[in-house]
């Protein structure tokens, strides 16, 4: 109607123009004041952080190894977004959103971070999300975006008092929403985070390239939490009370029932055709058989050599023992015999199976953790028959309860499923379901921390492990979030090497069913980056004074090498007065400036060190064990660097590491290549939200489908590489929905619920990764 007509024309047109206009205006305010209730919360009343309505993409917005543009969007709130295209296989791909000023949110109040997104594709993308106070500190969440829609997604930037004294990883909702709450990963901690100066939405080392649209991120204060949000959550199953998922059980007689049915199924299952005996490839070459599992090169690619001389690819699951199945009801005894170690004991805490409490210990019971008390609706009295599955944990890694009772749902409920015929005959009958699972299944073996009940079974290829513990020197790299590393200079060390591997050796009785040994696990070698992050281990052990065993190997190394205390202030530009000075300790972990001769000799002290401690390890291996292989302490991706590496190859005979990522990519595993030595996988999972659990895991997928093929994608990642012999998942059971009682995990990561159910999607992705396993690694 007013095409081409001047603006100041346009009231000679319409004379009423003016008051319409003034109408349209107020109308419009009022529009844009209005409130839009949306997720439990409402979407004005937050901090719109960006909203990408603007002709060019903010200088806020900083791409880290990533591709930005702005996209039309079909929205309510905005016609444009912000497409990031993630790579893959970097280490860090995405966006920094960094202002000139730190983002100001008000003190005591409680706020999320919360952004709409999609995935532009048909698959799900895992995203990690930080947010950074002003001090540099950081919270990290995690989840799934999924495909096609947009879903609206927050981030509780406030840890409140009762996340932490839940003791979980990361709880339900606190409030009725339909938005997607991403989950913690790490740990949750009291920080301030009123002064924010930058959001990272990340990919890391991600598999594959992934393209998401986001939109609107903004500040948001939270709703007010259902007081009860953590009340009641848990029914006599171990099962989310409050929400429906697929393979929910509802009584006792359908879990019997499904068990029938499984029984008559397993009981009709034929091995994989193209197996052997011990699980190798039938159909292939047969070389040397040595009735023992060994390693072998063959056409550019590493294999295992089972007991009969067939080719052997290591595909199981790990953690299929009773151990971690039990979590804290919130109640502890008074009685101070249940807390006493005794300091010769060679098994960790978190390695125990069920510990018998006797009723009139029981009976002291009183609440130490009421919030957590409250969380199950139906705990057994202590004379019910289901109340042999309590237990005792005589400490924590972490969390609000350092000790006391803990319940196995899982194994109510196999007692519920299977019935007892005699005293804990369901736990015999789990040990036949359960191997007739993984051989219908088509798993090669079982990956690490099985019962030992197993080993002797010889049904299935068995992986054994050990714990250096003891109270020998310790010392610190900074990333010790397993705690410190032992001094292997120690005779401590040592004796405590020989005294838990020989156990070991009893337990496995050179048994050929034994692939190999694991000793310890995820050990904090220090990480590459800075100097301080990569040498914290040389760093400790020069803050040390000469009663320390390490002190003493690293001033014989360094007195060698300058022969005078001149010499050595000269390559590491210091001013030591003498030997002696030196030897009292100097502490380097604050400075930021070393001369490259230092650093040159903090590596050739880390060597040292990593050489020591696999050397004494492989030795009391050797000893007592000569005919298994030594498969290392599987090196976690946030703890090992060049040198330890080096220091591993000249002892094990396979490296180990746990990985938990989207699959195996190049840049990272380039080493590989210069190492050119077997290599196993021996941790990795993938979870996801429809479980009823409150947390997937370390890497998320949309649904149990999705999840099964981000797992196929993992898997074929693995059997490709011609460096790698094995992949294990962690783990065969789900984490109980309340936490294992070690440290509170409550992940989605089980081939089983914890009513021992199977999650048929990843079953009938096992039977089709495993039925093609050989001629997809070998050939045909």
């Amino acid at each position: 109607m007013f095409k081409n007509i001047p603006f100041y024309s346009l009231f000679r047109v319409c004379p009423n123009l003016l008051s319409l206009i003034a109408i349209f205006l107020l109308i419009s305010c009022h529009q844009e004041k209005k409130s839009i209730t949306e997720n439990g919360w409402e979407f004005q009343s937050g901090n719109i952080i960006d909203d990408f309505e603007n002709d060019s993409i903010s200088k806020v917005v900083k791409p880290i190894s990533a591709r930005v543009k702005l996209i039309p969007v079909q929205s309510e709130r905005g016609n444009q977004g912000i497409q990031i295209f993630f790579k893959a296989d970097e280490k860090f791909s995405g966006i920094n959103l960094e202002p000139d000023k730190p983002w100001n949110l008000e003190p005591n109040k409680n706020y999320c971070l919360v952004f709409d997104a999609k995935s532009d594709t048909d698959e799900s993308a895992f995203i990690t999300v930080e947010v950074f106070n002003h001090l540099g500190q950081k919270t990290t969440r995690i989840g799934s975006i999924y495909p096609k829609d947009f879903n609206t997604y927050y981030f509780e930037i406030t840890t409140q008092t009762e996340d932490v004294e839940s003791g979980l990883r990361d709880t339900p909702k606190a409030w009725k929403t339909d938005a997607i709450h991403l989950k913690v990963s790490g740990l949750l901690n009291k920080t301030d985070f009123t002064q924010i100066s930058k959001i990272s939405i990340l990919r890391s080392q991600g598999l594959k390239d992934k393209t998401v649209t986001i939109d609107n991120i903004r500040f948001i204060e939270s709703p007010e939490r259902d007081p009860h949000f953590l009340k009641g959550i848990v029914d006599k199953y171990g099962q989310n009370a409050k929400e429906d998922f697929p393979i929910k059980v509802s009584s006792d007689d359908e879990l019997k029932a499904l068990a029938d049915q499984e029984l008559k199924s397993l009981a009709e299952y034929t091995l994989m055709p193209d197996r052997s005996r011990f699980g190798g490839w039938k159909d292939g070459p047969k070389l040397k058989a040595t009735g023992y599992f060994r390693k072998e090169k063959i056409n550019g690619k590493w294999a295992l050599i089972d007991p009969e001389g067939y080719l052997f690819f290591s595909i199981g699951l790990a953690n299929v023992r009773m151990a971690n199945s039990t979590t804290y009801t919130g109640i502890d005894y008074t009685d101070e015999k249940l807390k006493y170690r005794d300091p010769e004991d060679v098994t960790p805490e978190d390695s125990k199976g069920i510990v018998e409490v006797p009723l009139e210990i029981m009976k002291t019971g009183y609440v130490i953790n009421k919030l957590r008390n409250d969380m199950f609706l139906d705990l057994p009295a202590y004379n019910d028959p289901l109340a042999n599955h309590y237990s005792y944990r005589k400490e924590s890694h972490i969390g609000p309860i350092e000790h006391g009772q803990t319940y196995s749902f899982y194994r109510a409920n196999l007692e519920r499923r299977y019935g007892e015929e005699y005293p804990n005959s369901f736990f015999d009958k789990w040990l036949e379901v359960t191997e007739n699972r993984f051989r219908n299944w088509g798993f090669t073996s079982f990956g690490n921390w099985i019962d030992p009940a197993f080993y002797h079974r010889n049904n299935l290829p068995f992986f054994a492990n050990g714990w250096i513990i003891g109270e020998y020197q310790k010392v610190y790299s900074g990333a010790d979030y397993w705690g410190p590393m032992p001094d292997p200079f120690d005779p401590e060390f040592e004796r405590r090497a020989k005294k838990s591997i020989k156990v070991v050796s009893e337990e496995v009785q050179n048994n050929p069913w034994c692939i190999g040994v694991f000793i310890d696990n995820e050990r904090s070698w220090g990480r590459e980056g800075s100097v301080v992050d990569h040498y914290g281990l040389v760093l400790d052990g020069l803050s040390k004074d000469n009663s320390s065993y390490l002190k003493q190997e690293y001033m014989k190394i360094l007195k060698t090498k300058y022969s005078s205390i001149t010499n050595l202030n000269n390559a590491w530009k210091s001013e030591f007065s003498s030997w002696n000075e030196l030897q009292k300790g100097v502490d380097y972990k604050k400075h930021t400036e070393f001369s490259d001769e230092m650093v040159a000799d903090f590596s050739v002290l880390l060597e040292t060190f990593a050489t020591k401690y696999f050397q004494v390890v492989h030795d009391a291996l050797e000893q007592e064990m000569p005919n298994h292989m030594y498969l290392g302490c599987r090196f976690a991706v946030w703890g090992v660097t060049p040198e330890v590496r080096k220091s591993a190859a000249k002892y094990v005979d396979v490296f180990s590491y746990n990985y938990y990522k989207e699959g195996i990519g190049k840049k990272y595993w380039q080493f590989l290549e210069e190492v050119d030595m077997p290599t196993l996988i021996g941790e990795y999972h993938i979870g996801a939200s429809d479980s009823g659990l409150f947390h997937s895991g370390l890497v998320h997928a949309m649904n149990q489908e999705d999840r099964a093929n981000m797992w196929a994608d993992y898997a074929y990642s693995v059997i490709d590489n011609p460096y790698l012999v094995g992949a294990h998942w962690f783990q065969y059971l789900d984490s109980p929905i309340t936490g294992r009682a070690h440290d509170g995990e409550n992940y989605n990561v089980g081939f089983v619920s914890n009513t021992d159910i199977p999650y048929p999607e990843m079953i009938k992705k096992a039977k089709e990764i495993n039925s093609g396993l050989y001629t997809r690694r070998f050939g045909k």
